[in-house]
């Protein structure tokens, strides 16, 4: 019997338009059945596709940098992005890149994903442990390589600093395309690096080296090239995208006509910027009600002590820092506008963030590192500082108001070394203001594969952070307990969060190595030490910690460690393996300039002599 009886052929149809419906689908119940079906898929929301998901992020840009977080920079484009989506006022990252970008791409702590700090700060006891590779372990699977699995094009452009051997550039760990960087900062004008330590600019396109164009500025080029890849998306597939920007790191550089927009905004000085910052995340509701600015270092400079000349280096200095995230702003405003014209933008969530807190080395006020500038070609006149060819940084005073809503900057594990700004949204993201729980960089890759309906690889470890998504819509008002402790080091700064409350320590430069315990939801500036009133606590706190660095291998630092000095001598050993010839010829050849001029003063005064005697 044929159960496929087909239905008979209606007048003026031919038999070549004729449905085969099955008989028994015609039924009253079937098509009541498929008309639902039908009009509820009729009813899904766009968002039902797998969402692209583009991660803007900034390097070094402190809690208070961006508009929308109380600055007065001007971020219209990620500003309108916190608008439609989410503002997180209490989200932690490392204190330091490297660390931070491992926990981003793989959701386990930094130690685990094998970069627990960055290379150069590495003491020399620490090389060969498998938590100090600095390079994202073979066995821990990226962000990429889960959404791979899930159909994925993924794309990165800008700020790498995981690896740059054959198997970890990003084109072995998942990614598609790639033009990164793998270095912790380099030069925004053109290929070359920025520190002694580095004897190139790495730039990678895909699995070579990469060459940059000759009219190459760093946020123009890698939204240029981001754009380029994207366009290669297969019709109807899903992207990763991923932006590691090199503002606002140093040297900080930036087109004339965004400087210039900043004359006068900062000529009251850095303590007056602080409190106009925490003022405005005050009002803003971004930090608690009464919170207090966190306490200044005594090694800091204060405004009225500078000279004119001075005075006028370092407004410079902090115009073109602003400058830098506004031209940021401008060309992933360009990005929107992309994905907008192509028809992907509403089905694009964004996350926007920033690697650390903001950046307080001060290289140029080196003599040392002033020498290798000279010999390297750069510039710090002031009247082109910050366009092609100069150098420029802002130095801990401008850093520290950067990251208002606590103490000290990048490189220390207080509040304003790891408290950073988060924006996530995009569909399925309510436009719900600001969301003040805890939350972890570690986060981030599990609530992507949750909002991207991406299974886990199971091939690695298991995520130690948490989905946010139920947090973003609403259902839970933590995804951490008070009984969940949650840490990080890097270069032995050192903290556990817990609930409310906060354990830090502190190294080198403007640490002490000891141990606080603060209430950090109530006072962010991490001013009264409560171990003493909470022993019990406190002690719990420190156990929590040192289980942590048994369970993920944190080595302890070696005595007289300091990574500042580290640096510099680094940078003395390049800048002599480097220069070392040039700076002996050019020394020898002044001191035999300084043998002749001696000798024909000789000369001259036997002359003079010899005159004398004959009157």
């Amino acid at each position: 019997m044929n159960l496929r009886e087909e239905t008979p052929v209606k007048p003026g149809k031919s038999p070549g338009a004729v449905s085969k419906i099955p008989r028994r689908w015609m039924r009253p119940a079937a098509i009541k059945l498929l008309s639902t079906l039908f009009a509820a898929l009729l009813m899904l929301p766009a968002s039902a596709a797998q969402p692209n998901i583009v991660i803007i992020l900034i390097d070094d840009a402190g809690f208070t940098d961006l508009g929308v977080y109380g600055s007065e920079i001007s971020t219209p484009n990620i500003d309108s992005l916190a608008a439609s989506g989410v503002m997180f006022s209490n989200f932690h990252t490392a204190p330091t890149c490297a660390p931070s970008r491992a926990m981003l791409m793989t959701g386990v702590p930094s130690h685990r994903a094998g970069v627990a700090t960055l290379d150069h700060l590495r003491p020399p006891e620490h090389a060969g442990h498998p938590a100090y590779h600095g390079r994202i372990a073979p066995d821990v699977p990226t962000l990429a390589e889960h959404l791979r699995q899930s159909g994925y094009s993924n794309y990165v452009t800008g700020k790498w600093h995981l690896g740059h051997t054959p198997e970890s550039l990003p084109v072995a760990r998942g990614f598609d395309r790639s033009f990164i960087l793998d270095a912790s900062g380099a030069d925004n004008w053109s290929q070359r690096p920025y520190l002694p330590q580095y004897d190139q600019a790495d730039w990678f396109e895909d699995g070579q080296r990469g060459t940059l164009p000759n009219d190459f500025y760093s946020s123009e080029f890698l939204v240029d090239k981001m754009i380029e890849f994207i366009d290669q998306t297969e019709p109807g597939k899903p992207f990763f995208s991923f932006i590691g920007f090199q503002a606002i790191h140093i040297p900080v550089q930036a087109p004339r006509e965004y400087i210039e927009r900043y004359n006068g905004v900062y000529d009251a000085g850095w303590q007056v910027q602080r409190e106009r910052r925490h003022a405005a995340a005050l009002a803003r509701g971004l930090l608690p009600a009464g919170a207090q600015l966190g306490p200044v270092p005594e090694e800091l400079r204060k405004w009225e002590d500078l000279s004119r000349k001075e005075r006028e280096l370092s407004i410079r200095s902090m115009q073109i820092n602003a400058g830098m995230l506004e031209a940021m702003d401008f060309h992933v405003g360009r990005l929107i506008d992309h994905l907008k014209d192509t028809g992907v933008y509403d089905n694009s969530v964004f996350l926007v963030l920033s690697d650390n807190g903001p950046e307080h080395n001060h290289p140029t006020a080196d003599a040392g590192f002033n020498l290798w500038l000279w010999l390297e070609g750069f510039s710090q006149d002031i009247r082109t500082l910050g366009e092609r060819g100069s150098y420029a940084s802002i130095g801990p005073e401008w850093a520290i108001a950067g990251g208002a809503a606590g103490s000290l900057f990048k490189f220390h594990a207080s509040e304003g070394g790891t408290r950073v700004p988060l924006i996530i949204s995009g569909p399925g993201i309510p436009a719900s203001g600001i969301l003040h729980p805890f939350t972890f960089m570690t986060d981030l890759a599990p609530t992507i594969l949750e909002l991207t309906g991406t299974p886990r690889l199971t091939t690695g470890p298991a995520f130690t952070g948490r989905s946010l998504v139920d947090l973003l819509k609403g259902n839970v008002s933590s995804v951490y307990g008070p009984e969940d402790a949650v840490a990080l080091e890097a270069s032995g700064q050192s903290a556990v969060f817990k609930g409310d409350y906060k354990v830090v320590r502190n190294l080198d430069q403007y640490g002490d190595g000891q141990w606080r315990l603060h209430n950090v939801a109530n006072d962010p500036g991490e001013i009264h030490d409560l171990s003493a009133e909470l022993p019990a606590l406190f002690a719990e706190m420190l156990q929590d910690y040192e289980q942590f660095s048994i369970d993920y291998g944190v080595l302890p630092m070696p005595p007289g460690y300091s990574g500042a000095q580290m640096i510099a001598d680094a940078s003395t050993r390049n800048i002599r393996a480097k220069y070392g010839t040039i700076l002996l010829a050019g020394a020898l050849g002044a001191f035999l300039m300084l043998l002749l001029i001696v000798w024909l003063l000789y000369q001259i005064l036997i002359r003079i002599k010899r005159t004398m005697r004959h009157v």
